[in-house]
């Protein structure tokens, strides 16, 4: 018995219209416990940080659980990101993923907003960018950032050549549900779908402004396509703080199958029972129509923390979601 069972009450069983969602990799030393784990409906593959000439070993390790909950595969598409990092002493230089054109000097922001720094000027065909000094902590390859300037352009292909060769692994090793990383117009889908399957399960990660109104002005609700809530991006890219509330009001009320993910319980990293508001805003979320919620990377990468964030979120679950004491 855990400490949240003790302290809140033994789980009496999970079926509720809520579901759960965590981010693992498969190598993952607590990876078999919870792919299990039935209090869970999916674990997302996030493969930011890793090449596809890492994807065959993990896949194989994924497909020797039995009893697994079902996987989904997260494609980058026009997210942008470090391929390269060059920290001098008077400077950084980024080498990123996808061509841009944008006017400068402008702010960058990195670490989901803890972070930032001024990007000067950007070089090799909007290929390099290079800094101003550079951000307080270390930036790292296969990063995401956000440049929240409307001049912004992002160019080139929708899928670069390494997240296809990541979809070629996916697909080879039989996964069959996906998550779309910044969703911007019905392109992007169709693109994709052109690549899965129409009939494919896929997740649109609705991230930015773009995907906003994408959200308001073209997505068409079917049975194997749903959209995401997905703040930790979101939350940075939205024009004012407080406006990532109608953002998210907009997303589910266009789909009732919306999932909801990252922010979501974060004070567990500090203690093992959440803070008030953690469980308020579970409630809130809820209560405005979201049924499927994920957990962000940050929790899901310790076995501590995970293990007290699903029983927190299970005890809410039972109790304020099947009305059990």
């Amino acid at each position: 018995m855990s400490f949240l069972d003790t302290l809140f009450g033994r789980r009496r069983g999970v079926p509720s219209d809520l579901e759960l969602l965590v981010t693992m990799w498969p190598s993952f030393t607590h990876f078999p416990r919870f792919v299990t784990d039935k209090r869970l409906s999916g674990v997302r593959l996030n493969t930011a940080m890793y090449g596809a000439d890492e994807m065959d070993k993990e896949f194989r390790l994924a497909n020797s659980i039995h009893d697994a909950v079902p996987l989904y595969f997260d494609i980058k598409g026009r997210q942008l990101r470090v391929v390269r990092a060059f920290p001098f002493p008077d400077r950084l230089e980024l080498l990123i993923n996808h061509p841009i054109k944008v006017k400068t000097p402008t702010m960058v922001i990195f670490k989901a907003g803890e972070d930032r720094a001024l990007l000067k000027e950007v070089a090799n065909n909007g290929r390099r960018l290079i800094f101003d000094g550079g951000p307080e902590y270390m930036v790292y390859d296969g990063e995401s950032f956000h440049i929240r300037d409307p001049s912004l352009e992002v160019g080139g292909e929708a899928f670069v050549q390494t997240e296809l060769d990541k979809l070629a692994k996916a697909k080879k090793a039989g996964i069959s549900r996906y998550f779309l990383s910044y969703v911007q117009s019905q392109r992007d889908v169709d693109e994709f779908l052109n690549l899965v399957g129409r009939d494919t399960e896929v997740v649109l990660k609705i991230e930015d402004q773009r995907g906003l109104n994408y959200v308001a002005n073209e997505f068409k609700k079917t049975d194997n396509i749903s959209l995401m809530a997905a703040r930790g991006d979101l939350y940075v890219e939205v024009e004012r703080p407080h406006q990532i509330l109608n953002a998210m009001k907009l997303i589910v009320d266009r789909d009732p199958r919306a999932l909801v993910g990252s922010r979501i319980m974060l004070s567990v990293s500090r203690e093992p029972v959440p803070d008030c508001a953690d469980f308020m805003e579970l409630a809130w979320m809820y209560d405005i129509g979201y049924r499927r919620m994920m957990l962000c990377d940050e929790i899901c990468l310790k076995e501590e923390l995970l293990s007290a964030a699903i029983d927190a979120f299970d005890c809410f679950r039972q109790s304020y979601v099947n009305g059990e004491e």
